[in-house]
């Protein structure tokens, strides 16, 4: 009967050695993570209607700016107050995104492209960890995020107002909403998927041959980002 307790014993530190070590955030911890993400704007723009109003006629009603998707790393930081609430901090590159007016019917400016404007994203979430303690973490977030654009320059290319400047007017405050887990692995490392939603609303304005800018356009951007990488506690 000894001899079947030692050998059990032995079996089961052989077992736990093989065993990842894994390590749950607690309160005082830090987290960095490290993404990838696809920012995919859900965009609504009203151009052709407010182009109709100022600039005599010149864009069909359809007529709308599209702003393209953006593959971008992306660094956050978490501190955990208890190991259910943490504060996400999420620091993003600039994010380049091409700018098109499609939908236009009429050929007097068409559909084209305008260049593209550079935005910097830093967001500020509040997350509730529901499952701490175990392998898969979820957890959802609030906060708000600004918007900086770094290059707000536009132009129209070609056809009636070829040469005409438009620009983004201003930067943008939004709440943000976030969802994600974390896949805990051995010594504090792990992994995690995550998708955010962020509400990012800007003036769009046209220079004028007076030299007067024009509001064009009241354009939300609104991206969902979702993303996946890894991360370490400290």
């Amino acid at each position: 009967m000894k001899k079947s307790i030692l050998y059990l014993g032995i079996i089961s530190a052989v077992v736990a050695s093989f065993t990842p070590s894994l390590v749950y955030a607690e309160a005082g911890d830090w987290v960095v993570r490290a993404r990838v993400v696809n920012v995919s704007p859900n965009d609504d723009s009203k151009l052709g209607t407010t182009v109709n109003q100022n600039v005599a006629n010149v864009m069909s009603p359809g007529a709308e700016l599209n702003v393209s998707d953006k593959v971008i790393p992306e660094l956050d930081i978490s501190y955990y107050f208890t190991k259910n609430i943490a504060a996400e901090l999420i620091l993003a590159v600039g994010t380049r995104h091409n700018v098109n007016i499609q939908g236009d019917a009429l050929a007097t400016i068409g559909n084209q492209g305008l260049g593209s404007v550079n935005l910097l994203p830093p967001t500020l979430t509040a997350q509730w960890h529901f499952n701490p303690d175990q392998t898969i973490d979820p957890y959802i977030g609030a906060g708000i995020n600004y918007t900086a654009f770094l290059d707000r320059n536009l132009i129209i290319k070609s056809n009636a107002l070829a040469g005409t400047k438009i620009k983004v007017d201003s930067d943008s405050w939004g709440p943000a909403l976030q969802a994600g887990f974390d896949i805990n692995l051995k010594d504090g490392w792990l992994i995690n998927a995550d998708v955010k939603y962020v509400w990012l609303d800007t003036d769009v304005k046209l220079n004028t041959p007076a030299g007067a800018w024009t509001k064009i356009d009241s354009l939300d951007i609104n991206p969902w980002v979702v993303g996946i990488g890894i991360g370490k506690k400290f």
